[in-house]
């Protein structure tokens, strides 16, 4: 396969894989860890008037969806990357970076999941996940 086409397909690919884990966790996180009683986790309205229910535990899948989601996506992504695997596996962590700054925006959370959020879950996975690629080639 040409270097670009390959390279355009990594990055295609981490972008849906790290979205499709990271669904996956959110999806399933109601179930392993029930929201608080009374909160309406449906609608972003009703998580800003049931936030202050939330404890520490309630923001667990959160961040591990955004932490794997990101991880999958910028390892898939460098190993599949034809040349510049660093610089795609980082690609992705900017690209799911930007989107965990909207969602700042865009729902509430506290000011230290916000902080462990953005600093621990996407720069950081896909470095990790540049390092565990330099273990596989795809050919």
């Amino acid at each position: 396969m040409h270097p670009i086409l390959r390279n355009i397909l990594a990055i295609m690919a981490g972008i849906v894989v790290g979205s499709i884990v990271n669904m996956a966790l959110i999806s399933v996180s109601g179930t392993i860890i029930p929201p608080p009683n009374g909160a309406d986790v449906t609608t972003s309205e009703g998580l800003q008037a049931t936030m202050h229910l939330f404890e520490p535990k309630h923001f667990l899948f959160p961040f591990l969806a955004h932490a794997l989601g990101t991880l999958a996506g910028a390892f898939l992504a460098a190993t599949i990357a034809a040349t510049h695997k660093f610089k795609f596996a980082m690609a992705i962590g900017v690209f799911f970076l930007a989107g965990g700054i909207a969602s700042v925006f865009m729902l509430p959370s506290p000011v230290w999941f916000t902080v462990l959020d953005l600093t621990v879950a996407y720069l950081p996975m896909a470095f990790a996940a540049h390092l565990l690629s330099r273990r596989f080639t795809f050919a």
